[in-house]
């Protein structure tokens, strides 16, 4: 997208603001994140973005298939501008992947095998934090130009801050969720335990019994007991 005034480009960043703050979970705001970095970015074809996980990359978003037969590429090969943004924390520009010599088992394949020539990777930070990276691609040589850069820049910055945020509300679920499995499962055991006067080991070696052999989740299992016993109560 070419902005013809900076009043066009203010509300352009505002309006990514409130949608990539308004997208629910992880997974949607990274996809935003992807879809927008292509509207944006004048000459940006695709973009994905590499997730870190532990210490597992992945690319867990992207606009297209590009961006993942790409970054299998680098994944593959250990090298790559964006491994280098997320290791090194810094902003990588490839102007023409058949003649870069930075990464050489990566540039010819992926170039070869893709068809991209240009890209421009940032690294996905808050402070000391890194999340990933940003990577844009382009099918034409030396498409990056300054501008992409900052505004690119600017989209990383602006997805960081949301994918943080996401990503704390997603682990705070995750806690959440949980705690409540344990206090079912631990409702559960203390049913068994008194109904069938048996311990705590035993009565939990019940309930995983029950998982395996019904194949269902533990904590359905430990579910469907509590429920039982309350409607029980309630007769």
């Amino acid at each position: 997208m070419h902005f013809e005034t900076p009043e066009a480009l203010g509300r352009a960043f505002a309006d990514l603001a409130r949608e990539l703050g308004s997208a629910d979970g992880v997974d949607e705001t990274l996809q935003l994140c992807t879809e927008r970095t292509v509207a944006l970015v004048e000459h940006c074809e695709h973009a994905g973005v590499s997730w870190i996980r532990g210490r597992a990359i992945s690319t867990r978003a992207a606009s297209s298939d590009v961006p993942v037969r790409v970054d299998a590429i680098q994944y593959e090969t250990g090298q790559g501008p964006c491994l280098d943004a997320i290791r090194g924390h810094g902003t990588y520009r490839v102007g023409d992947l058949l003649a870069e010599t930075r990464w050489p088992s990566f540039a010819a394949r992926a170039a070869a095998e893709t068809g991209v020539r240009s890209i421009l990777s940032f690294r996905l930070f808050l402070r000391k934090d890194t999340l990933g990276a940003l990577n844009l691609y382009s099918s034409r040589r030396d498409a990056f130009d300054e501008t992409d850069e900052a505004v690119g820049a600017i989209v990383a910055a602006h997805s960081a801050v949301a994918l943080q945020g996401a990503a704390e509300q997603e682990r705070a679920d995750q806690l959440s969720q949980a705690q409540a499995t344990n206090r079912v499962i631990g409702q559960a055991v203390g049913i068994l335990m008194a109904t069938r006067h048996i311990s705590a080991h035993d009565a939990f070696g019940v309930l995983r019994a029950a998982s395996s052999h019904m194949n269902v989740k533990l904590r359905d299992i430990a579910a469907q007991v509590v429920e039982r016993q309350q409607a029980g109560a309630g007769r």
